[in-house]
């Protein structure tokens, strides 16, 4: 999730958008228009911008497996390049490989293309670089950006889709983490709060949707690091007390490595309906598998099909899972191998 980068203007259009969207009387409006402004620069004041990039994990990761590397590339903004982290091994991407790496039993080169303030329109060059990479799977983590500058919702899942689809036509798998619930960010005050994860799901909802059409794969992040962030908070967040710290990097890994898994033993296409399921798993219509995603983070949406048929009456068929969640390597095993000669590539 990128920084709370809120300026005076953009503050206003949040605010009057509340006041807007809430309806009630105008004195009403206007109380709620002030109280989110207050709290919008509170949020601007206490969360410190990006001083320094994060750590490079750029590397082949398990290169003791023998095989050939799977490669491995992760788009996005700052949570998928790991801004908060310390080390290169406590980055997303880093345990990502790592991960992928011991569940494949083959070495991965992973490249981690991902920009700190990302918004979705920031895609298309990550995807640039990624198609010369030539690599096997894509893992996207995009959102949080778009959602505190007010993008609008169909113009951020257009550039999702169109960097998807670019992706899948080159025959390359793609999973993306959805936009993670920002009303968990302890320096976001009620009522900011409340919209934030409000416009947060709707994001991820509507990301799922146009991902799952685009033939790419989700996994919903949602809060999903909620309760340990409240919990747990000096452990869970980097200093800024925004993005998450190397603990927090690794529970979204863990939630989102058995899709990128997944889809790459999985037939590339739309899955028939699965007899052995467990409760809350199934085949639903893409729409209500997305809303049901966005309320349960961890649960994967893929394409399926139902009698041969990959729509019913209410569109495309999507199925739930909700996949064990795989260990990941101890850090030490986290650092990338320097053996980026084995597998020479164009620099970024």
């Amino acid at each position: 999730m990128g920084a709370l980068k809120l300026r005076s203007e953009q503050v206003r259009r949040i605010a009057t958008a509340a006041a807007v969207g809430g309806g009630g009387i105008a004195g009403a409006s206007a109380l709620f228009y002030g109280v989110v402004i207050g709290q919008a620069l509170l949020a601007r004041r206490v969360i410190p911008q990006v001083v320094s990039p994060p750590p490079r994990a750029d590397g082949t990761y398990g290169a003791h497996f023998d095989g050939e590397p799977i490669r491995l590339v992760v788009l996005g903004d700052s949570s998928a390049a790991g801004y908060g982290a310390e080390l290169p091994s406590e980055t997303f991407a880093a345990a990502v490989a790592a991960g992928l790496a011991q569940q494949q039993r083959r070495p991965v080169w992973m490249r981690c293309l991902a920009v700190v303030g990302c918004e979705s329109r920031g895609l298309s060059p990550q995807v640039d670089v990624a198609l010369r990479h030539r690599p096997d799977v894509a893992v996207i983590c995009i959102g949080g950006n778009d959602v505190t500058h007010r993008v609008s919702v169909p113009l951020a899942v257009r550039h999702q889709v169109d960097a998807v689809r670019r992706l899948r036509t080159a025959g390359i798998q793609v999973v993306v983490g959805t936009c993670p619930d920002l009303g968990t960010i302890r320096p976001i005050q009620p009522p900011l709060r409340w919209l934030a994860r409000h416009w947060s799901r709707q994001m991820a909802t509507a990301q799922t949707i146009a991902v799952v059409e685009a033939g790419g794969r989700t996994v919903s992040l949602g809060d999903l690091l909620g309760e340990l962030f409240y919990a747990e908070p000096d452990r869970m967040f980097s200093f800024d007390r925004f993005h998450p710290s190397g603990a927090g990097y690794l529970a979204a890994a863990q939630a989102v490595l058995p899709t990128v898994v997944a889809s790459l033993t999985e037939p590339d296409v739309a899955a028939p309906l699965t007899a052995s399921l467990r409760a809350g798993e199934g085949v639903r219509s893409l729409p209500r598998a997305a809303a049901e995603a966005a309320q349960r983070p961890g649960t994967e949406v893929s394409a399926a099909q139902v009698a041969g048929s990959e729509r019913g009456p209410a569109g495309r068929w999507a199925q739930l899972r909700h996949r064990v969640w795989h260990r990941l390597p101890q850090q030490a095993a986290r650092e990338p191998s320097q053996t980026e000669d084995r597998y020479p590539q164009e620099s970024t």
